[in-house]
């Protein structure tokens, strides 16, 4: 029988106090510091420019939410830290916090949250307004939450019996999946669609990768756009969990009819189990729709199924991605 104990309230309701110590550890590159200075908080203190006792406080914090091990006064980076928060490592993705703990973000979730509990969504627009500036700090912050990601995909796509041609990639973000499929098949051309600003970012990133003479962008409303037809490919990246099923059957209508023949329709997406609190991560991303979203959700895999058919699409497979907590729907 488990001991019954307050502890995992007293967790959650402290959760923003972690917030605050992976913000600070982020800002001053205190991995990074711990790493190279061998753990020695005088050394630590000097590099990050900040106060020995504060820099004390911080890694023994962190050391309790185990991100940080101590032995006799050094401080150690644990496998994952060091990986993922060390600025030097090429897996770095420390930036995510930018956006994930940006104010607009934690303002959504904790100065009201039982009105949009009883609203069941977002009161008003959330992070749905046009032109919100804060998809502009998603299109650069979250470029390493999805890299790896977005590889494995254009491998899978590399080994089609036919390379696609024309791509699109609706809101297309950073526009790291679309970039990963033309980097995958040379002979595509992709096209983007977002809002303009957020396209400016996605532009960056594919002059960066080399593909920008085969990237092409169309600014606006995904709804609303007229992005064309004979589409080989047709990405939908980390979007359809914002709507509501009718409105995800429209935009996959919309996609199905704009596909050549043959074309396909990716999707990736957050997809809990029947249960809907399982895998944790997953199951968890609901509670985040309805924070910042008037009607979006994390739906199951059957729910992409009949969403898919209700658009016209014959079949609709589901697979996860590991080690992403997501999984790809494919429509075809």
């Amino acid at each position: 029988m488990d001991d019954i104990s307050p502890d995992a309230f007293v967790d959650a309701v402290s959760g923003y106090q972690k917030t605050a110590a992976m913000k600070a550890a982020l800002a001053l590159d205190l991995f990074t510091a711990i790493a190279s200075e061998n753990g020695e908080l005088e050394l630590i203190s000097k590099r990050v420019q900040a106060s020995e006792r504060g820099v004390r406080m911080l890694c023994d914090y962190l050391t309790v939410q185990g991100f940080l091990q101590k032995e006799v006064g050094r401080y150690r980076l644990t496998p994952s830290t060091s990986a993922f928060l060390t600025s030097s490592s090429p897996a770095w993705m420390g930036s995510i916090v930018d956006f994930i703990a940006a104010p607009e973000m934690t303002t959504l979730w904790l100065e009201d949250p039982v009105a949009f509990v009883r609203n069941g969504g977002s009161v008003g627009l959330g992070n749905m307004a046009p032109d919100n500036p804060v998809w502009v700090k998603f299109a650069r912050a979250m470029v390493p939450f999805v890299t790896q990601t977005a590889q494995d995909i254009a491998q899978q796509v590399s080994t089609w019996p036919t390379a696609p041609k024309r791509v699109l990639d609706i809101a297309a973000g950073h526009g790291v999946f679309g970039i990963a499929i033309a980097k995958a098949a040379p002979g595509a051309d992709v096209v983007a669609t977002d809002w303009q600003a957020v396209l400016e970012v996605a532009k960056e990133n594919a002059v960066a990768a080399g593909v920008s003479a085969r990237y092409h962008t169309i600014a606006g409303s995904a709804f609303e756009v007229e992005w064309g037809t004979d589409f080989d490919l047709v990405l939908i990246t980390n979007f359809l969990h914002h709507f509501d099923p009718p409105t995800c059957v429209e935009m996959l209508s919309k996609v199905r009819g704009s596909l050549s023949p043959g074309g396909r329709a990716l999707a990736v997406d957050f997809v809990p189990n029947e249960d809907r609190v399982s895998p944790p991560f997953a199951a968890a991303f609901s509670f985040v729709m309805l924070a910042s979203t008037p009607r979006g959700d994390a739906y199951t895999a059957r729910e992409f199924e009949q969403m898919g058919r209700e658009a016209g699409f014959s079949k609709v497979s589901v697979a996860p991605l590991p080690p992403s907590p997501q999984s790809l729907v494919v429509f075809e």
